[in-house]
């Protein structure tokens, strides 16, 4: 039963690697998984066996997760996306309150978390949005793809960072979403690994430093990067060809996308008591 969930929690993780605003590294630390694995990460060769079968029915499930997950979601991205995007983001707006918990497990807060906390949100916010006016977009090969999966990786190592909204900006994201609904193992899942393997073996150990050493300026830096990237999942953006469009939005639209945004709320609150509760 443990291996199963494991793998479901791997299948939830993949969320973060193809939906637009969502970060793996949130979902891994609401699922409990986040610290345990950047211990292994960045301590690779103590507990090895131990470690790696643990994650093994995690990084199953994850690949499954993207390869599964694609299809559906390009269908609801490209149909009901306004529904979509509302409703994911009331997911993540119900996993705050566990993030603010979090974020005084090692020390009470203090006015530099708070100014750390309100100036990620400011810088965050004005450099995503403006992305898109500052780089261009980049072809879809095997090294463009090991940059992809160094940028998921990062996404799971930097919980908060959603890689997908970089890969809409950089012009990879379509072409990801298509290799993973394919199953494209040599073009497109190969050089991610590649990316994404080389990426967690550099960043590991820094990580793991900073969460040991600073771990409530961190966390109040994570939640600064959710808010504002949360924000901008519902803004358009009209040099992001990939953006939100409110374009033949009807009144029925707006009612289901309050509907799905209170269902990802209670999600994201429900999951968040779940993870309190088995932690």
């Amino acid at each position: 039963m443990s291996w199963l969930i494991r793998l479901i929690k791997g299948v939830i993780i993949a969320l973060g690697f193809i939906l637009p605003g969502v970060s793996g590294g949130v979902l891994a630390a609401i699922l409990g998984l986040y610290e345990r694995m950047l211990g292994f990460l960045a301590h690779i060769r103590e507990n090895f066996k131990a470690n790696f079968l643990y994650f093994l029915p995690v990084g199953i499930g994850g690949v499954l997760g993207v390869g599964l997950l694609s299809r559906p979601l390009e269908f609801l991205l490209v149909h009901y996306q306004v529904i979509v995007l509302w409703g994911f983001s009331g997911a993540i707006i119900g996993s705050l309150p566990s993030l603010w918990q979090e974020s005084e497990k090692e020390s009470k807060r203090d006015k530099a978390d708070l100014a750390w906390l309100i100036g990620t949100f400011v810088i965050s916010l004005v450099f995503l949005y403006t992305l898109p006016y500052l780089f261009g977009t980049l072809p879809a090969n095997f090294a463009t793809f090991i940059l992809a999966g160094a940028l998921i990786a990062l996404g799971v190592l930097v919980p908060g960072l959603s890689p997908s909204n970089l890969l809409l900006i950089l012009g990879l994201y379509s072409p990801m979403l298509i290799g993973f609904k394919n199953f494209d193992l040599l073009n497109v899942f190969l050089p991610i690994a590649i990316g994404g393997a080389l990426a967690m073996f550099c960043f590991a150990k820094g990580m793991e430093y900073l969460l040991t050493t600073y771990h409530s300026r961190v966390f109040h830096f994570i939640i600064g990067i959710v808010c504002a990237s949360t924000i901008l999942i519902l803004v358009p953006n009209p040099q992001a060809a990939e953006s939100i469009s409110y374009s033949g939005s009807t009144l029925i639209t707006g009612l289901l996308a309050i509907v799905c945004t209170a269902l990802g709320l209670i999600l994201g609150l429900w999951m968040s008591r779940l993870e309190d509760k088995y932690k």
